[in-house]
Order: C-alpha cells, then structure tokens, then sequence
C-alpha cells in the first residue's frame, strides 16, 4: 500500500530515483544554509557600508560593492534552494 503522506509523483519511484530526489533535496537545504549565512554577513557589511557610502571618494565603495555581492548571492542561493527543496515536508538537519 502506497504512503499517503506523499505527493502522487512521488509513490512509486525506483529506489535510484528516491535517492536523486534525496540527493536534490539535501543540495536544496545546503543553499538554505548558505543563503542564510550570506544574509548574516551581509547584515554585518550594512554596519559599514554606510560609513563606506558617506566617507569613500567617489566610485571607491568596496563594502558597499561586497555588501551588495552578498546581498546577491543570498538572493540566488533562497530561491535556487527553494526550488530544489520543492516537495519536502519534512525539515532536514545535519
């Protein structure tokens, strides 16, 4: 009898395709946790960007140039976790 606590997709894989699923899923929790770790550095650059902003010469901004990397990377790595983790319900922790 299947598990009912499943999407229909997801009742009948092979055993190779539940471990591509599992190996999908665990890559999309280790973008969260990176898109995660980008944010808290990124919330840590703020607190010098606007000193950057206010006393750096002209286009001579590197944190604000790294802050706004961060902020771009964390962007990338939630939505490409989001997206590999699609399905999940149950919460994965290492």
């Amino acid at each position: 009898m299947p598990n009912m606590l499943l999407s229909p997709e997801e009742r009948n894989l092979t055993p190779d395709q539940v471990e591509a699923l599992d190996r999908r899923r665990r890559r999309g929790q280790l973008f969260l946790i990176l898109c995660l770790q980008c944010v808290v550095v990124s919330t840590l650059l703020s607190l010098w960007t606007g000193q950057d902003l206010t006393y750096s010469p002209g286009w001579v901004h590197p944190m604000a140039y790294w802050n706004a990397v961060t902020l771009l990377l964390a962007a990338f790595f939630g939505i490409r976790g989001l997206s590999l983790r699609r399905g999940s319900t149950e919460f994965i922790s290492y």
